[in-house]
């Protein structure tokens, strides 16, 4: 028969007091939050032994749901972060000023290739053909009208 371990969560101000018990035995540890106190009590079931197929009953104000509503709530919250600076439209932070402008004074030059990847010269460096002069292009307008 298999008996069911019990966790235990009672909040202590910032803290939380954690008592697992099973198999005979009772063990207690803090932790900063409720999911530190959630890892916490794997490892104090770990410590009380067992086959390695424990069934572990999670209690808050002995309540399962309390404990789940709980946790999941911090699990899935997000960190309070500072809200966005949006800078006005037009300006640019000074960060992005200065580390333009040594990139700005330096020449753009393509990434160097694998020899096996590069294509012959001829290919490369295709340049668009020449523009004929303009007296040249007057002249065949005028052939072509003799």
């Amino acid at each position: 028969m298999v008996e069911a371990i019990t966790a235990t969560y009672v909040q202590e101000d910032a803290d939380w007091a954690i008592t697992v018990s099973g198999r005979g035995k009772e063990l207690t540890a803090r932790a900063p939050g409720i999911i530190a106190a959630r890892d916490r009590a794997d490892q104090l079931v770990e410590e009380l032994g067992g086959d390695g197929k424990n069934t572990v009953v999670h209690l808050l104000n002995g309540s399962a749901l309390d404990f789940t509503q709980t946790y999941m709530t911090a699990r899935l919250t997000l960190p309070k972060l500072p809200p966005l600076e949006v800078p006005p439209p037009g300006s640019v932070p000074k960060q992005q000023i200065t580390e333009k402008e040594p990139a700005a004074a330096a020449p753009e030059k393509k990434p160097q290739l694998p020899p096996s990847k590069q294509l012959p010269k001829a290919v490369e460096e295709s340049k668009p053909a020449a523009q004929p002069e303009p007296a040249a292009a007057e002249k065949t307008a005028e052939q072509a009208r003799a």
